[in-house]
């Protein structure tokens, strides 16, 4: 028997915890409830390596606040959505896919062992095709200590929750912009801004083409990876100008939004749009739908609308 598809998403990211609920029909989903609890920087320190949740009470404290203010605190299910710095995304190609998942997940772990900084065997792994070139699959694989997940996990499952989907918060953003049914089929870029990293990716309809991220310890402006992602469409994709340029996130730039999307536009003479996902999925809740609420609800908007389209 199919389960039937998480109607709660709850997302972790340096300095805040959100959760969401999804009503409605497949045809016209809506975001039925919504609260997005504040949480000390130094609580959750998102990390490939390292402790995440370095103050698990805290943080459980402002998920449980976040449950009650939404009225979900009765959900016993959710997808959950954790900050792009936990894991590694790598884009790797293969002239022959496995058709055993197993052996397929086997070949992956060892193009990944030699530039994973923990023992592979303590590697949690996803991996979906991303596009083809010619007749080889570039697939697009991640890869995350368990540890680090079972954080998370751990926080969710002190409410009386079990995450039933685990993924990355950029990837949904994707979902949520590619749901909208707004993304051209032509080249289009996305950046997301974190507390504490920077994400682009390159899609050319709903393919994922290229993927980076970057922690802003990294010392890397904005302006520069942007240009660097530029010069990669150009030489290695064959690109020219990207048809459109989403952000998400514009609140963690230096400046703000504002000023990050015009260095962008100026750089890459393309408008800068903020992510927006009504066309999505709509907002049943009175809330002051101000670009703050659209992105801290975009990832769990992709999630949810993902798990209810493959259902």
């Amino acid at each position: 028997m199919v389960s039937a598809p998480p109607a709660v998403a709850i997302e972790f990211a340096a300095g805040r915890v959100t959760v969401a609920e999804f009503a409605g029909s497949a045809a016209a989903p809506a975001i039925s409830a919504f609260a997005s609890e504040p949480i000390a920087r130094n609580a959750l320190i998102p990390s490939l390596m390292g402790p995440n949740v370095a103050q698990p009470e805290l943080v459980a404290t402002a998920l449980r606040t976040a449950l009650d203010r939404a009225g979900l605190r009765s959900a016993r299910r959710a997808a959950l959505i954790l900050p792009d710095s936990v894991a590694r995304v790598s884009m790797l190609r293969f002239d022959e896919v496995p058709r055993n998942a197993a052996d397929l997940d086997q070949l992956i772990r060892l193009q990944l062992k030699k530039g994973t900084p923990f023992p592979i065997e303590d590697a949690q792994l996803s991996f979906v095709p991303a596009h083809s070139d010619g007749n080889a699959t570039i697939m697009a694989a991640s890869i995350a200590r368990r540890e680090a997940i079972a954080e998370y996990e751990a926080v969710v499952a002190s409410a009386g929750i079990h995450a039933g989907v685990v993924d990355l918060a950029s990837f949904n953003v994707m979902n949520s912009l590619i749901g909208t049914g707004s993304v051209p089929s032509a080249d289009w870029l996305l950046v997301c801004l974190t507390a504490e990293a920077t994400t682009l990716a390159i899609l050319r309809g709903d393919s994922l083409m290229f993927y980076r991220h970057r922690g802003n310890v990294d010392d890397e402006p904005l302006g520069s990876l942007v240009h660097q992602t530029a010069m990669y469409h150009e030489d290695r994709l064959g690109g020219s100008r990207f048809a459109r340029i989403w952000l998400c996130g514009g609140a963690y730039a230096p400046g703000g939004a504002a000023r990050v999307s015009a260095e962008i536009s100026s750089k890459l003479d393309v408008p800068v749009e903020a992510v927006d996902f009504r066309k999505a999925a709509t907002l049943r809740s009175r809330l002051d739908v101000t670009p703050d609420v659209l992105d801290a609800l975009a990832a769990s908007v992709g999630v949810l609308l993902r798990e209810r389209r493959a259902a």
